[in-house]
């Protein structure tokens, strides 16, 4: 068990992660496992469901535009709004799992749609997110490899909160009950990273195809909001399409890993143990796989990652019986349950970033007069 020690305020802050000898490797686990995944037909393409979400899809943006166009000059508008949110969101599930190859029997025809899913739709840099969402597959939650535990706004583990300082190290201190309120932000976010890596001055394969798709995108929705709204109202409907769109997609990948067992870099795993012991299902059956684009079933989907959506629940009932059979703890939780977990693991690590000099009996007084 690694146990780096980080200098902070309070002084020296040890923090443990899990190891070796906490997750001993297990032979032939995965391979098994793998064995009678194939064997049950679990890994075939599923065209008929993805046909059908498709035609859902369209037909939810067909009648936001409608709805759009109807309404003209009116508040109401801003539930439109709303509903793009929810419509991008969910073609983002959609561009995900075709960038898993989880749509097509052909690579070329995922990296297609995925790039036109991403890029054309959500607006969206699909090579960063490729990049980035590869690395944490391989490594979930293992320190220094996974970036998704990386620090940005929100710290996850106790040496980076340690670190924070100014409005960070106020913001770290409430991070877990500020989570869902920076997630408002992260629709933005999520553009304007993608914007910075296809600017940038380092190789970016198909870079030109990505803003060529993004600026026809921004042509087609963003641009129209501007010419057929008032300016303000322009602004708050694209910002309420931004927000919804932000928590939407936070609120989908935050439950899967957050508060799970957080990996030592020098950990040798096997890939079984690696993927099982850092994921949480979501409970809820066939509603919450819609809701979450497949999420739900994040061990399944984290130990096969080109399985399509339909037959991640067929899996679970495999994964979770050999899961047993080694004793390897397989943990599922309701949507609100996981949202719990997720703030408090926030507000533990936050305490890294407590002040030294406030009196505990001082703010505790402070906080009952407010």
């Amino acid at each position: 068990m690694a146990a780096p020690v980080i200098e902070s305020r309070l002084g020296p802050i040890r923090q443990t992660y899990k190891g070796t000898t906490d997750f001993p490797p297990m032979a032939k686990a995965y391979t098994e496992l793998s064995q009678v995944v194939r064997e049950t037909g679990l890994l075939a393409r599923a065209r008929r469901f993805y046909a059908l979400v498709g035609t859902v899809l369209a037909l939810g943006f067909g009648g936001a535009i409608t709805g759009f166009v109807l309404l003209g000059d009116s508040w109401f508008q801003l539930l439109i709004a709303a509903a793009l949110g929810i419509l991008f969101t969910q073609v983002a599930f959609l561009a995900h799992e075709a960038a898993h190859k989880q749509i097509f029997a052909s690579g070329k025809a995922n990296e297609r749609l995925a790039l036109w899913l991403a890029a054309g739709v959500v607006g969206m840099s699909v090579s960063w997110w490729s990049a980035k969402h590869t690395r944490h597959h391989a490594n979930p939650n293992r320190v220094g490899k996974d970036p998704d535990i990386e620090i940005d706004t929100i710290s996850f583990l106790d040496e980076d909160a340690a670190k924070a300082r100014g409005i960070q190290r106020w913001i770290t201190q409430r991070q877990g009950w500020a989570f869902f309120p920076l997630l408002t932000l992260e629709g933005a976010n999520l553009h304007a990273i993608g914007l910075r890596h296809l600017l940038s001055r380092e190789p970016v394969k198909g870079r030109w195809t990505e803003l060529s798709l993004i600026a026809l995108r921004f042509a087609i929705f963003v641009a129209p909001v501007f010419v057929f709204l008032p300016l303000g109202m322009a602004f708050a409907f694209l910002g309420v399409q931004l927000a919804v769109f932000g928590v939407y997609m936070g609120a989908s990948f935050a439950p899967n890993h957050k508060g799970m067992a957080v990996i030592a870099p020098d950990a040798k795993l096997d890939f079984f143990s690696k993927q099982v012991r850092t994921s949480r299902n979501i409970t809820g059956g066939w509603w919450a796989t819609w809701l979450m684009g497949g999420l739900n079933y994040q061990i399944e989907h984290h130990l096969f990652p080109n399985m399509p959506r339909p037959h991640l629940s067929k899996a679970r009932a495999i994964v979770k019986e050999q899961s047993a059979t080694l004793n390897v703890p397989y943990v599922e939780t309701t949507l609100l349950q996981s949202y719990g977990i997720v703030i408090a693991y926030l507000n533990r690590v936050g305490l890294a970033a407590r002040d030294p000099f406030e009196c505990p009996m001082t703010s505790t007084a402070a906080r009952s007069i407010r």
